[in-house]
């Protein structure tokens, strides 16, 4: 499986959060399964940590991927144009951009908003 983290669930493996459900843990720890992060995530970190809302070394986000066998995942311009096509069920620049790189990349998103199943996108998130 080709597994896309929205940037809650890179937080939270990274923290070894138990908001993280198994199935998801599971799924990203699995050797058989690609993970990309995408640069949206760096995006929207930098943004909350500019606003105090979160602590993370950013500085270190190269190195943490590659530390976790992550792939980076690049904004594409393709991914930009996408946006257009996608309908309003989200305001979330980051989430829209996420959905965009999702669909366009035919990846499985792992996010606990199940709300981004109105976009005909696959999504990995099981409660506990």
């Amino acid at each position: 499986m080709r597994l896309l983290l929205d940037t809650h669930a890179l937080i939270w493996w990274l923290m070894d959060d138990p908001n993280l459900p198994e199935a998801a843990r599971d799924a990203i720890a699995s050797p058989d399964n690609d993970v990309y992060v995408s640069h949206v995530s760096a995006w929207e970190i930098a943004v909350k940590r500019q606003l105090g809302k979160i602590e993370f070394p950013l500085e270190d986000f190269a190195d943490i991927l590659a530390t976790n066998q992550f792939e980076p995942l690049p904004i594409r311009l393709e991914h930009l144009l996408a946006l257009g096509d996608l309908p309003m069920h989200h305001r979330d620049p980051f989430d829209r951009l996420l959905i965009a790189q999702a669909k366009n990349g035919n990846l499985t998103l792992v996010s606990r908003d199940r709300n981004m199943r109105a976009y005909g996108i696959r999504l990995l998130w099981n409660e506990k």
